[in-house]
Parts: structure tokens; sequence; C-alpha cells
């Protein structure tokens, strides 16, 4: 179109105008393949990658639609080379294919021989073959099928895995819907792992992904094996499944670093598996205590190295990721993708708010300033210490107490990283502080206080990232957090998006010291949020302060 909102450059970068008619429909249309680089107030950069592009083929997606996409929103004709090159990229999706041969095994075929040629004679490649049958068919070792589309990731030719699943023990599951009935969305995410055999299911916090684990579960029938991220999610996850499925409480086990249990479901959690001693992994034996049917890996961006290099070793069982972003600090998204699956339904966090399922929020960067003798130590300060300086600002303290009041009759979440800045907050707000040291018990009982309106205002530090389901939560105020980490200020949003009974907006403050390492990671996390939608109003801290204790700070 001749004034569209997008400019399609040489480089793979596409630029969206933000204020555009167009810009909420053009990036839903380009979400499926392209990551957000940066998201400053008017234009947002995205990315064309070779991951993004072979996810978009996985996900049925062609290269035909995603070159119309472009051409459509485009501004200006876009350049015919990155046409090619999209179309050359997502055609390498499946050119190759790991199938299973009726007489020979495990088999990698070609649709392609000259890529069979080529790939054969990598040496990572080399060493996990077997017998070539044909010009097309080449054995593969069973126990190699995951380092096989590890290798192949990496040299730029994504395998399809086409060879099937064993179908595991057999366990009676179903569903148990007297008084609830799944989502729509929960049921197509469902539904398309299941037709896609593995992969990842991709859905805002507080959207249900447990739900879609039971669904899976019930569509499986099998024994499963669910990995989570601590204690706390474990028995979350237990009670959810005692809650909407007809299995019982002796039919569930949780092997974790309290308890030791192999059930027909067992739910582990990720410290426990990737507990070290003398040089091994001994609780890695849990994958092969029972013959699963189904492993379920949730907050699956979070996956260790370990369960990685297991998971490798696995491939003929169904698994299903869940998170609410594929992206990693650590770079491993192709890990991801070669080693549970493609991500096969991914919905915007924003079409799920315009359904009611999750709360409308808004975001808040309140930015604050260093004191003039703070700012001489910051700018002596070594680079390593700099960030914590910034982080804990004691202007910061002030500014909490001053927006919890703002919002009396709502409970608040107040998140950060540093354990002494948790600690102070928590004697000037009178609130409990949860914090890694907290036991088990004692995390378990401060939720449930906060669940049942026992407790209005709590302090948590990242252990309360993850799978901490918190309904009644309508305020989070981050003030200090993992570096520039994405997935963790998508998470900590995801805190308060449960939807309300009354209907009410969630309020998601960040409180950032200005000129300093402090704004610019702020900046970065903000990125995976903007892409779904999310626009945070920067305010000054005096601006806060001038409000009248009932009055929106956005209006």
């Amino acid at each position: 179109m001749a004034d569209g909102p997008l400019i399609v450059q040489s480089d793979k970068t596409l630029l969206l105008e933000v204020d555009h008619a167009l810009a909420a429909d053009c990036r839903r249309a380009i979400a499926p393949f392209a990551e957000l680089e940066r998201a400053p107030e008017h234009i947002h950069t995205y990315r064309l990658t070779p991951l993004g592009l072979w996810n978009a083929r996985a996900a049925g997606h062609d290269a035909e639609q995603v070159i119309d996409t472009l051409i459509r929103y485009s501004r200006y004709p876009v350049p015919h080379a990155l046409l090619i090159e999209v179309a050359d990229t997502m055609s390498r999706y499946g050119r190759l294919q790991l199938a299973n041969h009726p007489v020979h095994g495990l088999v990698l075929q070609a649709i392609d021989t000259a890529v069979l040629e080529e790939v054969i004679r990598s040496k990572k490649i080399a060493p996990l073959l077997g017998t070539r049958f044909d010009a097309t068919t080449i054995g593969v070792h069973a126990s190699e099928r995951g380092h096989v589309k590890q290798a192949l990731v990496k040299l730029g030719w994504p395998a399809e895995d086409i060879a099937g699943y064993v179908d595991g023990e057999r366990h009676a599951i179903g569903l148990d819907a007297t008084d609830w009935q799944p989502r729509p969305y929960q049921t197509e995410a469902a539904e398309g792992f299941w037709h896609g055999g593995s992969g990842v299911v991709v859905l805002p916090c507080g959207a249900g992904k447990t739900i879609v684990g039971a669904l899976a579960m019930a569509l499986a029938q099998a024994t499963t094996l669910i990995l989570v991220t601590n204690t706390v999610s474990a028995r979350q996850w237990r009670e959810e499944l005692l809650r909407r499925t007809t299995l019982t409480p002796d039919e569930i086990g949780e092997y974790s670093g309290a308890r030791k249990e192999i059930r027909p479901v067992t739910i582990a959690t990720y410290q426990v598996m990737t507990t070290k001693r003398q040089g091994i992994y001994p609780h890695l034996e849990v994958f092969d205590s029972r013959d699963w049917g189904l492993i379920i890996y949730d907050e699956v961006h979070l996956l260790p190295a370990p369960i990685f290099r297991f998971t490798a070793d696995i491939q003929s069982r169904r698994r299903l990721g869940l998170t609410a972003t594929l992206v990693r600090e650590d770079g491993q998204e192709g890990e991801v993708f070669s080693l549970i699956g493609p991500k096969r339904y991914d919905a915007p966090w924003k079409d799920i708010e315009t359904q009611g399922y999750i709360a409308p929020a808004n975001c808040v960067e309140v930015r604050v300033s260093l004191p003039d003798s703070d700012r001489m130590t910051y700018a002596m300060a070594e680079p390593e210490d700099k960030y914590r300086l910034a982080s804990c600002a004691h202007e910061k303290i002030r500014l909490v107490e001053e927006i919890v009041n703002k919002h009396p009759d709502d409970q608040v979440l107040v998140i950060g990283q540093y354990l002494d800045q948790l600690a102070e907050l928590g004697e000037h707000l009178d609130a409990p502080v949860i914090t890694g040291a907290s036991s088990v018990k004692e995390r378990e009982r401060l939720f449930s206080d906060f669940r049942h309106g026992m407790i209005r205002v709590l302090v948590v530090s990242k252990v309360a990232n993850f799978s901490v389901d918190l309904p009644e939560a309508s305020v989070a105020i981050q003030v200090s957090g993992t570096f520039g980490s994405r997935q963790e200020e998508a998470q900590r949003l995801g805190r308060i998006l449960r939807p309300k009974a009354d209907g009410r907006t969630a309020h998601f403050y960040s409180i950032v010291t200005r000129d300093t390492v402090d704004a610019d990671f702020a900046q970065h996390r903000q990125r995976f949020l903007a892409e779904q939608g999310y626009a945070y109003k920067i305010l000054d801290a005096d601006d806060i302060g001038s409000l009248g204790a009932q009055e929106d700070p956005l209006a």
C-alpha cells in the first residue's frame, strides 16, 4: 500500500510506525515470523531471522504468505533480494526429514539430494549417522535423533521430524469439567500441539497454560512427567490437576528436594533434576524411571542445559513446552526449537485481553534521580557495581510507599532483585518479604494469605517471577530486576494479569533511576511487552506525588 505502516529494509530490519492507523494490524501480521529488537516511542524495529522464519514455516505459514504480508503493509517497494532470501530461508525447513522407515528404522531422508550430500560431510553430523541406503536415505542411530536435529539447525538445514512417537505406558486421564470449561484458545493450543506431535505453546501469563497441559494429558492418555521451576509451582500444578482432571492424589507424585515420589503423573522441579553430585546428575534418571508417554516442560524458556542434554536422548517421547515468551537471554532459542519442537500455538497477549481472559494493564515507568552525592559515588564505581547502586537508589523506597498509598483498595506486589533493598521495603511498608531463603512452607503460607486478602502488600524477590498464581494481585511495583531480562519483565507483568472479578485494570509500575544503566536495562527489558502491544507511559517521580489519593496515574 502507498502509505503503509512498515518500512522493509534490505538488512532484514522492519520499521513499524507505531502511531499509524494500521500499526496494530501490521504488528499482528508480522508477529509469527519477525522478532522485535527495539521499541522506543514512535518506531519499533523488528528483524527477520532464520529461526523466526522456520518457526513460521513449521506453524503452517508459507513464504508466499510472509511475502504478501511484507508487501501489503510496506510503505515503499520491498527490496527484491530480501523477498528472495525470505523464500530461500523458509524453503530450507523440511528439505530434510527424520522419518521412521518400515525396514531400516530411523532415517534421514532428503527431498533435495544435494542438501543431504552437503550435511553428511559435516564433521558434526557424520558420527551420528549409520548406513546409507540410497541417494536420498541414510540411517540415523536411534539415540542420536535429537543430536542430529540440533546439529542440522546449526548448519542451517532444520529437519522436519516426522518419525513419530512411542505411546508410552497407558494411563487413563479424563477431564473433570463439571464446574468449568476449557477456553477456545486452550483447546486450540492443545490440539495444535497434539497434531504436531511435539512443540511449544506460547500463551500470556494468567491465560491458563496449566489447563493446556491437562488437555494434552487427556489427549495422550499416558503416564506424564511434568518439569516445573520450583516446589511451589509443583504443588500448584498438583492442585490444578486434581481440580481439572479425574486424577486422584495417589496418582500424582512430587519429585523435589522435599519428596522423591514416582507416580503415573510425576511433577519434578528443574532444581532437583539439575543437582550435580560427583560430576553426575543422579536425578536425571527420572526420565528413565517409567515409560513416559508425555513430557511437559513448564516455563520452557528457562530450561537448564542439563535438561537440554537429556531431552536430546528422548526424542521418541511427545514433548510439550509451555511458556509466555520464547525469548531466552542466553540465545538458546535454537535448542528449544530443535529439541522440544517448533512453536505450535502462539496467542498475542492483547488478543486474549480483548476476549476478557486476562486483565487489561497499564504500564508506567517512573523515573527518579540520584542525589548529587550518590551520583558521584555512581560515577566513580566499577562497572559491575553500577547497576546495584542505581537499582537500590534510596529515593525508590519513598516512591514505593507513595504508589502503595495511591492504591488503598488493591492487592500489591513489590518485586525486586536485591535482598537488602527488599528487607528495607518490607520494614517501611510493614509487609512480609518472600525470598529464596524463605522455606517452601513459609512461601505457601504467605501466598495463601495474600490470595485470601489477609495480606494486602507482599514484597517478593525473583522467586515469584514464575508459576505463582496470585489472581487478586492488581498492582505490581518493580524496583529492580535481573539486568535487561525481557522474559522477567513479561513474567512480572503476568503476576497481575488474572482477570479481576470487578473488571479492574491492572497497574504495572517500573521504578527506574535516570541517567544510569538502570534506565538502559529498563529499555531492553520492555522490548517483549512492547511487541505484545503494551505501551509504557513515562512519569517523573514528582508526578506521582502530586496526584490525589484515588487518582489514576494514567488518567
